[in-house]
């Protein structure tokens, strides 16, 4: 039986629920339920029969995001409607309209800019090097370029208004930009920027394309919405046309993606826009520890400019838990190897390592603390790592939990047994299945096999989980649930603690996490000196990296880079009035 809508919410989040349809502004802090918020609200609109499951159009900015937004929906009983990200939603409609618009077959997709980049660059005769580092730099300002809606032409100025640092002349940028705009159309391929464009462009060009996509689609609902571009708010505007069914959700005490173009003030001018726009706050955070909240508060209330639609103090609702901690060491192989004691004593408690992160602000960061918990035995995951539903060893588990649905296998699904199949608990069948993957009961040895062995333990607790939610549910039921997991590519959870810069740790959450190398020149970051507004950015990072504990919290820092080595650094600025 499906949840109800209103089932378990707190006043607020039933005042933006039960918001009638039109414009409606959820400023969602941290950990306040804003995903069960927005997936509620939609499921209320469809049993009140405002909107048919059709005709909802949610975007959000991760498939991870949109796969738990359509799994939350499924829970609630309201099916087919359209969770998908930005570029996910532009690339459907673009590949339905193109014959109409274009003509012929829909171009193909460039998924990587390296190598048109790097034929331009000799071709226009940079002075710079065309390494594949300068390449990504290049790809990177191009991305950002059309993300503000900024033409080749126009790049120069754009970025001195901008005051960006550019890791080139912006004229050479912008001859580098021109030309591979002019090759890519000669090749007849699109760009995921293009995905945009061209979708936005069809709909404010042609208006029976535009009256058929607004027939087919009545309410959107943005999450997220303080990480939109002036191209999404393009591609968004063209969506409504004359309509406000909109429901945006945000906080811009984390926007932290200005530098691809993300604009909180879309989020801030909203009721100015819509002036009959309702307005819901959600404070309460469900997520942490009230010790962590404080600090989470008092990081982010130090900000030197906060409009006041970003002033949002969280209340923790949690019970109470230890204080975080904050620690100065030596150099950093002393602090990654601190860090990595205390998670082995968490592991040793019974934490589960998939509860577990360490956070740092760039990447190049994560290997001293990979070698740190290798030295120690401790399985770790680098986001951003090869995608779950990619890897052989679950797409092999796929294709025999498959044959054993159908009954056809070259091993009997349920090893020297006779029992049939929906007369055993699902959690035993699965586990038999993947007994001849390789699941065995106890961890393998080695770093490579126990990573394998953990894909399939994760798929066999994905198992249990939805035995104990749907008691009727059987094999064929989890091999659809894996199927819609692996085309929303949200993944079950994999035990190992995760390492993980803060820009891509964002809409997570563990129980523990470890902040560390908070040192000046890294957090902030170096370059964000003499901007106000990057340095802002900056300290919103550490507002992001903290509001990811939900109960235990651990920051560090460490005074010098090598063992024995001048102890010339200075903790993070933004730890000033925090440190006891």
């Amino acid at each position: 039986m499906a949840l109800d809508p209103l089932d378990g919410l707190d006043q607020e989040q039933r005042a933006a629920v039960c918001a009638p349809r039109g414009p409606v502004c959820v400023l969602a802090g941290a950990g306040t339920g804003k995903t069960r918020t927005i997936t509620r609200r939609i499921a209320q609109l469809v049993r009140t029969g405002h909107v048919a499951p059709g005709q909802v159009l949610a975007v959000t900015f991760t498939t991870r995001a949109a796969g738990e937004m359509r799994t939350r929906l499924r829970e609630l009983g309201v099916e087919r409607v359209q969770a998908r990200t930005f570029h996910a939603a532009a690339l459907r409609q673009l590949r339905y309209f193109w014959p109409r618009v274009v003509g012929g077959e829909p171009w193909p997709l460039l998924e990587h800019k390296l190598r048109l980049l790097a034929q331009v660059a000799q071709q226009v005769g940079t002075s710079t090097g065309t390494g594949a580092d300068d390449l990504r730099d290049v790809a990177g300002e191009i991305e950002w370029a059309k993300a503000s809606l900024v033409s080749a032409a126009d790049y120069p100025t754009a970025v001195a208004a901008a005051r960006r640092g550019t890791p080139m002349p912006a004229a050479q940028i912008a001859a580098i930009y021109a030309g591979y705009e002019e090759l890519k159309n000669r090749h007849r391929v699109l760009d995921f920027e293009d995905l945009l464009l061209h979708t936005a462009a069809a709909l404010e060009e042609r208006s029976a394309v535009a009256q058929e996509f607004r027939d087919r689609y009545r309410c959107f609902v943005v999450d997220e919405y303080q990480d939109v571009t002036p191209l999404q708010q393009r591609v968004l505007d063209a969506w409504l046309g004359a309509r406000d069914d909109l429901t945006v959700v945000g906080d811009t005490n984390q926007t932290i993606y200005s530098f691809a173009g993300a604009a909180s003030g879309f989020l801030l001018e909203f009721t100015r826009r819509f002036p009959d726009a309702v307005t819901v706050r959600l404070h309460r955070d469900y997520r942490s520890t009230p010790q962590v909240v404080s600090l989470a508060n008092r990081v982010i209330s130090a900000a030197r400019v906060r409009p006041a639609g970003a002033r949002l103090r969280l209340e923790g609702q949690r019970g109470a838990g230890p204080e975080p901690s904050f620690t100065e060491h030596d150099d950093e192989a002393t602090e990654a190897a601190a860090v990595a004691a205390e998670i082995d004593e968490l592991l040793r408690a019974g934490t589960p390592a998939a509860e577990i992160a360490v956070l740092y602000r760039v990447n190049a960061q994560s290997g001293i603390y990979e070698q740190a918990l290798d030295a120690r035995g401790i399985l770790f995951l680098l986001r951003g790592g090869e995608r779950f539903f990619h890897r052989p060893e679950v797409r092999a588990a796929l294709r025999a939990l498959r044959a054993a649905v159908t009954g056809y296998s070259p091993h009997p699904p349920v090893a020297e047994s006779t029992v049939e199949l929906g007369t055993v608990e699902l959690g035993t069948v699965v586990r038999a299945v993947l007994a001849r993957q390789g699941l065995t009961a106890q961890p393998p040895t080695g770093a490579a096999a126990r990573s394998r062995w953990e894909s399939l333990r994760a798929l066999a607790e994905l198992a249990d989980d939805l035995a104990a939610s749907t008691p009727d549910a059987d094999l064929g039921r989890l091999v659809a649930e894996l199927d819609a997991r692996a085309e929303a590519a949200y993944p079950p959870a994999v035990q190992g603690v995760t390492l993980a810069c803060l820009h891509s740790a964002k809409g997570l959450e563990w129980d523990a996490v470890f902040l560390v190398g908070l040192v000046e020149g890294t957090l902030p970051i170096q370059y964000a000196e003499g901007s106000q507004a990057a340095m802002e950015e900056e300290r919103r990072l550490l507002y992001v990296g903290v509001t990811r504990a939900r109960r235990r919290l651990a920051l560090s820092w460490a005074l010098s880079r090598g063992a024995g080595g001048r102890r010339s650094r200075r903790r993070s600025r933004f730890l000033d009035g925090l440190v006891p």
